[in-house]
């Protein structure tokens, strides 16, 4: 479900673990399906449950501590193989952001596409946000899309993500990519009459 942005302040989940891939993040005997629902359900799934189906305890997914819809993750995450089923299962765990300090690219824009605000921050602010997490689990970060700030609500302290233009406004309105060409619908009858 699309759902416009504008400021999100959430608690977190932390992830400090570098070098996600896609594989680790959706598993790729879970990509059958073709819509985007259901995939959260298996989102870490070698990593939140046993073979045998039980949850593993100390995983954060697991831990009753952490909640909030923003996922803090270690460096390079979303590397691996392109599938958009990642991104997927991300948005439908009910994760709208997801910080860390380097993003695979094909990754990054995946969660573009569905609506979820990966954010880039240095590494120094990734680590000490992973800090104060574990001291206060209650640690909430502020995400001011239309500044392009991220806040650790703990400490004060801001830092400026960039973002495409496009997706940006693509995200503040709540469309998608054919969304956006149906809005500018007007401008390109107006074009090819003028043409």
């Amino acid at each position: 479900m699309k759902e416009k942005f504008n400021i999100i302040e959430s608690t977190c989940v932390p992830l400090p673990t570098e070098n996600i891939d896609t594989d680790q993040i959706i598993p790729a005997r879970f990509l059958k399906a073709t819509s985007r629902e259901g995939f959260g359900d298996n989102l870490f799934r070698d990593w939140r449950f046993s073979p045998e189906g039980e949850k593993i305890a100390g995983f954060p997914l697991n831990d009753d501590r952490y909640s909030g819809c923003v996922l803090v993750a270690g460096r390079n995450f979303g590397c691996g193989s392109s599938r958009e089923h990642a991104a997927w299962a991300i948005h439908d765990y009910g994760f709208r952001v997801v910080i860390s300090s380097f993003f695979a690219d094909i990754h990054k824009q995946n969660e573009l596409n569905c609506f979820v605000l990966p954010v880039t921050v240095s590494e120094d602010f990734l680590q000490e946000l992973f800090s104060n997490i574990a001291e206060d689990n209650a640690t909430k970060v502020r995400v001011d899309l239309p500044a392009q700030t991220v806040t650790n609500l703990t400490t004060g302290r801001s830092e400026h993500f960039d973002i495409n233009p496009y997706k940006k406004q693509c995200l503040l309105e709540g469309l998608d990519d054919v969304e956006y060409l149906l809005s500018k619908k007007s401008d390109i009858e107006r074009f090819e009459r003028e043409r």
